[in-house]
């Protein structure tokens, strides 16, 4: 698949809120069906992989699952640097978008 249609596809990438546990945020990410075929199943992507079929996310995300029923869902995580919202935060950033 050539750069453009990737480009094109990935403007229709999904990411959910992010969700937090002590020690990471997480995150998973839909890809559109047309984008499934790019991931391997051999292993984990890498930053640069993950990037490459046209996710988009700041640095330090990690791939660390994938939902095997469904391959298109990817699961990521990223150490908490800072402490997360707390729950009235979140409702608020939820509410105000």
């Amino acid at each position: 698949m050539n750069r453009e249609k990737i480009e094109e596809i990935s403007k229709n990438i999904y990411y959910s809120d992010k969700y937090y546990d002590d020690e990471y945020e997480y995150r998973h990410v839909v890809l559109p069906k047309e984008l499934v075929k790019m991931v391997p199943k051999t292993h984990l992507m890498s930053e640069q992989e993950w990037r490459s079929i046209g996710v988009q996310q700041s640095k330090g995300w990690v791939h660390y699952m994938t939902h095997s029923p469904e391959p298109h869902i990817l699961l990521f995580k990223r150490a908490i640097t800072t402490p997360p919202p707390s729950q009235e935060e979140q409702c608020e950033l939820m509410t105000s978008g």
